[in-house]
């Protein structure tokens, strides 16, 4: 047993993989996910633990370069060091092991944890890190719930084993640096040596050392099939939606930030310029009731932002609320109707986008759009609004990896059905309790702006707000 007070903790990003089973052509790990390579946002969780010390990455070795840009001290100061990872997973494994014992001693704690896992938490990581005082190995697992089969060459069933003794494997796989070395080591004398993973070395090679098993999450999946990516995406939107949630009853403080609002003049657009003042920000709203402002028109946009960085001597977020809803189906739209709606919808926020981000690149700001519900899947009766919030969507996640090196943040609010008057206008009166106030898509709204998040969805709904303000009241 070693001494526990030897407490110093190395994590190992394992980046090694080429990609072929997610088929993007890049490695995965590479892959943009929410406005950020995969390995940024796992890099970001390790570096946020404050049981970590120290993070390398041992990178696919052609393509080591595409991760130059991590090592930023400010950024990513306990990144140290990024290494070429070898042909296989052990042999990567075994390249980290000895640049970490060029300078650490045996008792260091060490972390291998797969880079394409974006959302280990900090609890895992302590549990990891708090079990090497009491053993030498530690695996990440969760149960499963599938009936697992072992089947023979010809494919039958050969064995049914207990479900209830099986868990699923994760990384990541914790270990005193001594412990993994010796059974590398050992497993360098076996012409037969081979190993999915660190622990089954240890496993094999050093049968009387005991691997104590961490419960792992649902949630901290392995990026690997082109579905996953999808999947991630969806969990990350989720994620930002519950950051967002977290402190609707509070205003963020926007003191010294100038804010421009894009279809302000009531609606959704009203409550965000009212509670933005409220919040401290510099307010500008435009409109083509209150200002004649079209956001169809690249030169009245131009106007506009111009009139506000001249008024406020900067511009930290543009907010884009403006939007058309007409109900009729699409062969019986007139062209007019179809026109507009295309135009107000999709072509409006990528002109205010484009004209935005000269402003938003000189003070790391950000744009906000806005997207429905409907975008999931196409309503009848108003498709072309559907496929228009459809592309807002797409629109907001493609920019979010475009201006990634600009430091321009792009998010999407998806509010639920919400009391407004264009909502009225189309649906008329609705039972109440069924729609969202706009104040409070708002608060939401200015939660994103003053947070760090970019690429994502925020979905906003009636529940959520409901039993977010009950918990306030009580």
């Amino acid at each position: 047993m070693n001494n526990p007070t030897d407490d110093r903790t190395v994590a190992v990003l394992l980046a090694g993989g080429i990609g072929v089973r997610v088929g993007l052509g890049i490695p995965k790990q590479l892959i943009k996910i929410a406005g950020k390579a995969i390995v940024e946002h796992t890099l970001e969780a390790l570096c946020a633990s404050p049981v970590v010390d120290e993070v390398l990455i041992m990178m696919n070795a052609a393509s080591i370069g595409e991760l130059d840009h991590l090592l930023d001290e400010t950024r990513f100061p306990k990144l140290t060091r990024i290494l070429p990872g070898g042909d296989s997973r052990n042999e990567t494994t075994q390249r980290a092991i000895a640049a970490i014992a060029a300078t650490e001693g045996d008792g260091t704690k060490v972390l291998f944890h797969d880079a394409v896992r974006p959302f280990i938490d900090d609890r895992i990581i302590r549990d990891c890190v708090d079990a090497l005082d009491r053993y030498d190995a530690v695996d990440t697992a969760i149960a499963s719930a599938d009936t697992i089969i072992q089947v023979d060459a010809h494919s039958h069933i050969s064995d049914m084993p207990d479900r209830s003794t099986l868990r699923r494997g994760q990384t990541p796989q914790a270990f005193r640096l001594g412990t993994i070395r010796a059974a590398y080591d050992a497993a360098a004398g076996d012409p037969g040596f081979t190993a999915t993973d660190d622990c089954g070395v240890v496993f094999r090679y050093l049968p009387d050392t005991p691997i104590f098993v961490v419960e792992g999450t649902p949630e901290n999946m392995k990026v690997t099939e082109p579905i996953d990516v999808h999947i991630a995406d969806k969990i990350f939107q989720l994620q930002s939606a519950s950051l967002s949630l977290e402190n609707m009853t509070a205003l963020p403080d926007l003191s010294g930030q100038a804010v421009v609002v894009f279809g302000g003049s009531y609606g959704i657009g009203e409550s965000i310029v009212e509670l933005a003042r409220a919040a401290g920000a510099d307010v500008a709203e435009y409109s083509r009731s209150s200002t004649g402002t079209d956001v169809r028109s690249g030169k009245a946009v131009r106007t506009a932002l111009a009139a506000a960085q001249e008024r406020f001597g900067r511009i930290d977020a543009v907010i884009v609320t403006a939007g058309v809803l007409r109900i009729a189906p699409l062969v019986d739209t007139r062209k007019s109707d179809l026109k507009e709606t295309i135009q107000v919808n999709l072509t409006a926020p990528a002109i205010v986008a484009r004209e935005a981000h000269r402003y938003l690149a000189g003070t790391g700001g950000q744009v906000v759009l806005f997207t429905s519900s409907s975008y999931t899947r196409g309503r009848a009766g108003y498709s072309t609004y559907s496929a228009t919030k459809a592309g807002v969507v797409n629109l907001t996640q493609a920019l979010a990896e475009e201006w990634a090196d600009s430091g321009v943040r792009i998010n999407c609010i998806n509010p639920q059905r919400t009391h407004t008057p264009m909502r009225t206008q189309a649906f008329g009166e609705e039972p109440e309790g069924t729609l969202l106030d706009p104040g409070d898509v708002a608060r939401v709204t200015l939660n994103v702006i003053g947070s760090d998040l970019t690429g994502q969805i925020v979905t906003v709904q009636v529940a959520q707000m409901a039993a977010q303000r009950a918990s306030a009241d009580g």
